[in-house]
């Protein structure tokens, strides 16, 4: 996916996000008569301005610094360091008028607005198509230097337990949840034996250096269709064949086979491929054709763009379970806390030294990344994509660090405890240290993202 269409995706996603969580501010501000100067996408500083438009007592706009957003509510110290209404009594429309309870309510109201948009995506997605189920039958494909090879996994190992509890699919054995987990290990079938294989301490850290996984059912490769005038059409290759070699090497992933093939463009490749009569009404069992298929070798020379005019076909066994509108929603919601304990637990690995901290924590430029891969796999993809940032979102801005909401929440519950207002110089000097050091944390992370991409 090229430069632009990475932008335009990331673009995209923020704007979801920081639109849908300074609409929690809004709306719970707006519910207890709090009076909203701004509402704003990107910060303005300096009065830097893409679009502005007020309606109301609000002026609605779009600042040129794509580092958030906020809403500026009357009588509260927030990222506008604002002191104007310092000098006057408090308004009965102001934040700093109203019970401690509303505050924190508006304070938490963007994190909560973060976790409904995961949940309604999660829920969303699942009362549309189900619930997937992939049997570990399938056997595991493992990419060459992915963290899973590195830990000793092989292409063909058949997933039978993690942490020692047995699994059925692979959306259990590849629970998000156990990637957190404090060790983590994998027990495997191989060549009729169980072998235990450990992952390191910190994988979070390498999954997120990888950006990827490296591990993923088998997907044998058989033909689904050979394309008339083709070079494999020519070479005499049928629907339906497994492809087991090319060039004497074994193959026995699609992925193997596209790659080996667009290597050799305009070269002469030996396939070696199984064929058995498909029998009507019957599905395609890649087993039964390797093990009862005739054996064909054929000389094939891939097109000058790598390519000799085959398809392939979906073999994996997987099934959708559907569900009703309350088991979607139980289902969506249970999906949105797993992810949420899943990003604390991440958190605190890293806050201990558990997982290292440069490669853990991505910036804007990783983040555009992963925007553009998840849009260029499909809607579904950057659907995910979505909740689980905007629930990294929400965990973000509730610690506890000036200037994030959590840090407004921790000042305002203390005053609810001491029953006074802290004095305003002091919330003003935290406020300040808070943006200074968010704004150093960014840079940081910035050049991060530039120097380890």
């Amino acid at each position: 996916m090229d430069v632009l269409n990475t932008t335009f995706f990331f673009i995209v996603a923020i704007f979801i996000l920081v639109t849908v969580h300074e609409l929690g501010h809004f709306l719970t501000a707006k519910l207890f008569g709090m009076r909203v100067d701004k509402f704003y996408i990107g910060f303005d500083f300096f009065n830097l301005r893409l679009w502005k438009k007020k309606i109301g007592e609000t002026e609605y706009g779009v600042g040129v610094f794509p580092l958030g957003g906020y809403v500026k509510i009357a009588g509260m110290v927030d990222e506008s360091l604002d002191t104007a209404y310092q000098a006057s009594k408090p308004e009965p429309w102001e934040f700093r008028a109203k019970p401690v309870w509303q505050r924190l309510i508006v304070l938490a109201g963007g994190v909560f607005m973060n976790l409904v948009l995961a949940a309604a995506i999660f829920i969303g997605v699942t009362l549309v198509l189900g619930e997937s189920r992939t049997t570990v039958d399938n056997p595991v494909y493992i990419e060459q230097g992915s963290v899973f090879a590195s830990m000793g996994m092989r292409t063909g190992d058949r997933l039978a337990a993690v942490n020692g509890r047995e699994v059925e699919s692979w959306e259990e054995a590849l629970d998000p949840a156990s990637f957190a987990a404090p060790s983590l290990n994998y027990t495997v079938l191989r060549d009729g034996r169980r072998v235990t294989i450990t992952a390191p301490v910190n994988i979070l850290s390498q999954l997120n250096e990888n950006q990827a996984l490296g591990i993923r059912p088998v997907m044998p490769p058989v033909i689904d269709d050979v394309l008339a005038n083709d070079p494999a059409a020519k070479a005499g290759i049928k629907p339906g064949a497994l492809i087991t070699a090319i060039d004497g090497k074994a193959v026995s992933d699609w992925s193997e086979v596209v790659s080996i093939i667009s290597a050799h463009a305009g070269k002469p490749l030996s396939i070696t491929w199984k064929y058995l009569e498909p029998v009507p009404g019957k599905a395609t069992d890649p087993k039964e054709i390797l093990a009862s298929g005739n054996t064909v070798v054929t000389d094939v020379v891939p097109t000058s763009a790598g390519k000799i005019g085959i398809a392939l076909r979906q073999t994996l066994k997987t099934e959708r379970i559907n569900l009703n509108v309350f088991e979607s929603i139980a289902s969506g919601t249970q999906q949105t806390w797993k992810m949420s304990v899943m990003t604390v637990q991440g958190f605190a690995r890293i806050f201990t030294g558990q997982e290292d901290f440069r490669k853990s924590l991505g910036g804007p430029v990783k983040i555009a990344k992963i925007a553009g891969r998840s849009a260029e796999q499909g809607p579904l993809s950057f659907l995910y994509f979505l909740a689980v940032l905007s629930i990294s979102l929400a965990i973000i801005n509730i610690l506890p660090v000036p200037a994030l909401d959590g840090g407004q929440f921790v000042m305002n519950a203390i005053e609810g405890v001491i029953r006074r207002e802290i004095p305003f110089e002091v919330k003003m000097r935290i406020q300040q240290i808070g943006m200074a050091l968010l704004l150093t944390l960014f840079v940081y992370i910035l050049l991060n993202d530039i120097i380890n991409p």
